[in-house]
């Protein structure tokens, strides 16, 4: 069996001193007896049809190039060649709407409000609707913290030009800043094949609310509590179906957690914080072979 692992153009913008997860995978996954290979999504000399499966792994680039990524979808279901995650989910994943479907079934998330395309932005509003003194601004799809915004009503008039301006190109979201990503950190559960492997709490730098290792976050391998891990492993039960890898972000909030990601698409899953991790992932997908 032939496998593509899916990557992107490295340009170095998310160089840190973490480890190359990618390689580290491909090597341990080599030993393992598969034939596995990198490929980039973006290269149109690759010859998808050589390969019987592809894997997802660090399209890292794709909410830069959302409807090439949507057409790059399209061309691999033609082509009958199975992707993990499912490409059905990856559509859904990619747009943050989908916390809306979420919120719906009765799992917690983070409060949000949705400001679609061509809308003009009511900044007053939205921190009387959160009975909040600080407010988060997104785009709806997005990654690597792209035109995030932290405010407070003192950035009013500086930044309603500005994301006016934004929501002419598309939608955007608003959620409440939540102290408990300052104070505690942010939690990341990983689990392959719907089975939970591990957790880490991820913490920004000082000064700065985005806990991205790339920009500056550090990476702190901790075991949640089980209730934790329980509330934590719903969204992937419910969520996750023949999905071979997941990962659960959210913080705790009032001794609940409370989502504020599911990453079906690319997300780094700090193989390297649990001994174990890469044989868990490698006995996750021998089962879709």
């Amino acid at each position: 069996m032939q496998i593509a692992l899916v990557t992107y153009d490295d340009q170095g913008r998310y160089a840190s001193s973490v480890e190359n997860e990618d390689n580290q995978l491909r090597q341990f996954l080599l030993q393992k007896g598969l034939n596995i290979q990198p490929e980039i999504w973006t290269d149109p000399h690759v010859n998808w049809q050589a390969y019987d499966l592809a894997i997802l792994k660090s399209p890292w680039d794709y909410f830069d190039k959302i409807e090439q990524f949507y057409s790059w979808l399209d061309k691999m279901e033609n082509l009958n060649i199975p992707l993990l995650n499912p490409a059905t989910v990856v559509r859904w994943n990619a747009d943050k709407h989908y916390l809306a479907t979420i919120e719906a079934s009765g799992l917690r998330v983070t409060p949000t409000l949705f400001l679609e395309k061509g809308q003009s932005p009511s900044l007053n509003d939205y921190f009387e609707t959160f009975q909040s003194s600080k407010i988060v601004i997104k785009p709806c799809v997005s990654g690597g913290s792209k035109h995030t915004f932290a405010i407070g009503r003192e950035d009013i008039d500086q930044l309603t030009p500005q994301l006016t301006s934004l929501l002419q190109q598309e939608a955007f979201m608003v959620q409440p800043f939540l102290e408990q990503i300052q104070q505690e950190g942010e939690w990341s559960f990983i689990y392959f094949n719907g089975q939970f492997s591990h957790s880490l709490l991820k913490k920004a730098r000082t000064g700065d609310f985005r806990v991205q290792h790339y920009l500056g976050g550090t990476i702190h391998p901790d075991p949640a509590p089980a209730h934790i891990l329980s509330e934590a492993s719903a969204y992937v039960e419910a969520f996750t179906k023949n999905c071979l890898y997941a990962r659960v972000d959210g913080l705790i909030i009032n001794n609940h957690f409370v989502l504020m990601e599911l990453e079906l698409i690319e997300p780094f899953l700090f193989l390297f914080t649990y001994p174990g991790s890469y044989e868990k992932y490698y006995q996750a997908l021998k089962r879709f072979i």
